[in-house]
Parts: structure tokens; sequence; C-alpha cells
């Protein structure tokens, strides 16, 4: 799938789908908010929230008070789905509209967070750059927070095919980072099915 294809693709998912008609509903996004919390990170961290889209995570992390907030997605509906949710609150993150497979970051982040948006990437070039602008987008103190499909999950997600991650596959594609912790995740839908994930909790190993 090109680049043209992957963002005409999820502009439609957004365009037709309501916000509870995606398996990736999740109202409070408690695993993710789980590693933060441990984390202990200033509330002025710079965090990114990659394929983060209209996701509760944003919302989550303004009422928890952290102020430096961007969020990365490859469809403007998504984003503006988003805004239009938050209302003023809007008005406190920055807000991204970008194919990860070639995002160029531009600052420094203290924790890149992702929950189901690498696996997309089925392309050993688009992988080599996720994990490419990862390490040169980190702080010195940096945290990585990655949610995957499992060896048990699905193949495809909303008609895309997907590459499934285990933690052993995730150390090894993330050479550069240590891992802190790995967790096996079910993930109820709206559907009343379950999708598993594995999420990890990665530091830079040159961590000061």
């Amino acid at each position: 799938m090109t680049n043209t294809e992957r963002k005409a693709h999820w502009e439609n998912i957004y365009s037709t789908k309501s916000l509870n008609e995606v398996s990736w509903y999740q109202p409070t996004p408690e695993t993710s908010l789980d590693f933060i919390k441990k984390l202990n990170l200033p509330k002025d961290a710079s965090i990114i929230d990659i394929g983060g889209g209209d996701s509760f995570l944003v919302d989550n992390l303004l009422a928890l008070g952290y102020t430096n907030i961007s969020v990365l997605d490859i469809s403007e509906k998504a984003i503006e789905r988003a805004k239009e949710r938050l209302g003023n609150n809007s008005t406190k993150v920055k807000w991204i509209a970008s194919d990860i497979a070639t995002f160029n970051p531009t600052e420094k982040y203290d924790l890149w967070h992702d929950r189901a948006a690498f696996h997309f990437l089925t392309n050993l070039k688009e992988i080599n750059h996720y994990t490419k602008i990862i390490t040169q987008s980190l702080s010195l103190n940096g945290y990585v927070i990655l949610g995957t499909f499992s060896k048990n999950g699905p193949l495809k997600c909303s008609g895309i095919e997907i590459t499934q991650y285990n933690t052993e596959d995730l150390i090894t594609t993330f050479r550069e980072l240590r891992l802190i912790e790995s967790k096996a995740i079910e993930h109820s839908t709206p559907f009343d099915t379950t999708q598993n994930f594995t999420f990890a909790c990665f530091e830079i190993k040159t961590k000061v």
C-alpha cells in the first residue's frame, strides 16, 4: 500500500465510522496510562502520541495536568474529530497530520507513545525509518511505550495487513532501546471480540 493509498484508507475510515464503531475504541486507555504513571514524568515533559487520531489518551493526559502534548495521525479527519471533542482544550495540543512512515520530527520527546500504529508498517524500509526516528527524536532520558498486535492477535485491522510482535521481536527491532517492562493485554472491542496485544515500555540505553 502506497502512502497515498494508506492516507485515503484512513480518511475514509474516520469519515464513515463513528467513535465507537472502530475496534480500537477505548474511553480510558488504562494500559498506556499505567505505564505513563510509573514513569513519573514531569508535567511539562514533551509527549507525542503516534497514531493518536481521536484516541482518548490526550484527554486523559490533559486531565492529569500534562502541558506539552503532541498528537500525530495520518488522518486529518481523525484530528478534526479529536479537536471537536476537546473543544477549547484542543488549543493546548500540538496536532501533526503526517504518515509516520515519512515523518521527520523536528523536536525532542521525553515520551514516544504508540498504541497500534507501528504494527501497520509491514515494509522493512518503513520499519527501519520508524526505529531510526525514535532514536533521533528521543531526549537523553526518553522513554517509548509501544502497543502492537501480538502473535495471538489479528492478522489484519480495518482491512489492512499488520505485523505481529511478541516482546522478543520488539527487543530485536528496537535494539537501541532497553526494555523496562512488557505485558500481554487483551483488549475488548465494541463488537464483543477480544484482540491480543503486546505492550512494552523502553528507555534509551544511554539514559543519564
